[in-house]
């Protein structure tokens, strides 16, 4: 029998905080990138997460094994995971993190897909087809409608575009870690587990990334220290375990309606901590995106961290 409950008042507080927190993570790698490479800055946080989550195993006892049918699938969501953060690395050094967020959470959008072809419960429900559509007319919109300017506009337009791209794709690998990860062994394996497979590959894959791009140099400035605090434990370690606690104790399918926060906040800490200008071209887009991601969360899909 399922115990988990409606959202309650408390639940509503702490999505919030973590929608908060999930919407600066891009602002923060974005402030600090002339010291610390946003590559880097992932690979090391990733490590340090690493480390606090195979703490928390080791005081509760979990199991580490790698023989429980969870390796294959394991590996493979952690080859997603780095690979999701390398393009939104890659992406923040041609775009703004207010660009960013946006499109690296349409990834409920493109996971509804995948879960609606793999599990039957999740087929998809003509209002979640409807959300769809609409986000994908925004995402068309924030690519179509932007304005061309003299040369150097226009190349600073098509960086912008490219970084815009490559948010896009992180969002695919995104969604392509949460189908795996209901479609295989890791359905019935512990939150912390699978957290942990993806925070080592993801360690692995940025740190070299980092060094053969020639972006693993690091300016330890007080900025860094309080980046790389603030991305490793409050980011990758607690906030993580915080959602998986939500997941148990409340119905995922009305957490992942509060998905659309992330992006807002976003875009709302761009604005104020970075002076990034939000266009009117791909706010117009970015409305219908967030309302598609508003509907598809509104089913049956289970929303994951990030």
């Amino acid at each position: 029998m399922d115990t988990r409950k409606p959202v309650d008042g408390s639940a509503v507080l702490l999505i919030m905080v973590l929608c908060a927190t999930w919407g600066m993570q891009q602002v923060v790698l974005k402030a600090t990138a002339a010291d610390i490479a946003p590559v880097m800055q992932i690979a090391l946080r990733s490590g340090v997460a690493a480390l606090l989550v195979g703490l928390v195993m080791w005081w509760r006892g979990e199991s580490m094994s790698l023989r429980d049918g969870t390796l294959v699938p394991g590996l493979a969501v952690g080859v997603f995971f780095a690979t999701e953060f390398l393009l939104v690395a890659e992406g923040l050094r041609h775009t703004s993190a207010s660009h960013m967020v946006v499109f690296l959470y349409t990834a409920p959008i493109f996971a509804a897909l995948g879960l609606h072809w793999r599990i039957p419960a999740e087929r998809l429900s003509g209002l979640q087809w409807s959300g769809i559509a609409i986000a994908f007319a925004g995402i068309a919109m924030t690519f179509l409608g932007r304005g061309h300017g003299a040369a150097t506009g226009a190349a600073a337009a098509g960086s912008t575009l490219w970084g815009d791209f490559l948010g896009v794709l992180a969002a695919i690998a995104w969604a392509a870690t949460t189908v795996v990860v209901r479609c295989s062994s890791l359905a019935k394996a512990q939150p912390s587990k699978t957290l942990q497979y993806q925070l080592v590959m993801a360690f692995g894959v940025l740190l070299c990334a980092a060094w053969s791009s020639g972006q693993a140099q690091v300016n330890f400035t007080p900025q860094v220290w309080a980046s790389l605090a603030f991305h490793a434990v409050v980011v990758s370690f607690a906030s993580f375990l915080a959602w998986f606690w939500l997941l148990r104790h409340y119905l995922a399918s009305r957490l992942g309606v509060f998905s659309f926060m992330t992006p807002l906040f976003g875009m709302l800490f761009g604005a104020w901590l970075l002076d990034e200008p939000i266009e009117a071209g791909f706010l117009v887009g970015a409305i219908p995106v967030l309302v598609g991601i508003v509907l598809v969360s509104a089913g049956p899909f289970k929303a994951r961290a990030r």
